[in-house]
């Protein structure tokens, strides 16, 4: 999320992890499935998750509903969910991948 907040053309998007307190009862998803995917409530309430919410989350930084217009199209959203799930499925291998709360103990 940090280099969608790198996009930000507004500066007034805010993230925080998922595993605050009170992040799943915002989102209306179990505490036991919040860490199944990202997720992105946009200003009107709508919660967005997986790729879908990266794509929520750019148009929301960028100031254009484009990138998620785009994701909506019927192979766009096959591949995008795609590369989402091998990318979820294999984030352990990739740099950064320190849970949250692990680095940040303080903040959960």
């Amino acid at each position: 999320m940090d280099s969608i907040l790198k996009l930000d053309r507004t500066a007034a998007l805010r993230t925080e992890p998922l595993q605050g307190p009170g992040v799943a009862e915002r989102l209306g998803v179990s505490p036991s499935h919040l860490l199944d995917s990202a997720r992105w409530l946009d200003e009107s309430g709508a919660v967005y998750d997986g790729a879908e919410a990266m794509n929520a989350a750019i148009s929301a930084a960028i100031g254009t509903k484009v990138p998620l217009i785009l994701y909506r199209l019927r192979g766009v959203r096959f591949v995008e969910d795609t590369i989402y799930r091998w990318v979820v499925d294999h984030r352990y291998r990739f740099r950064g991948t320190t849970p949250y709360c692990e680095s940040h103990p303080a903040a959960c």
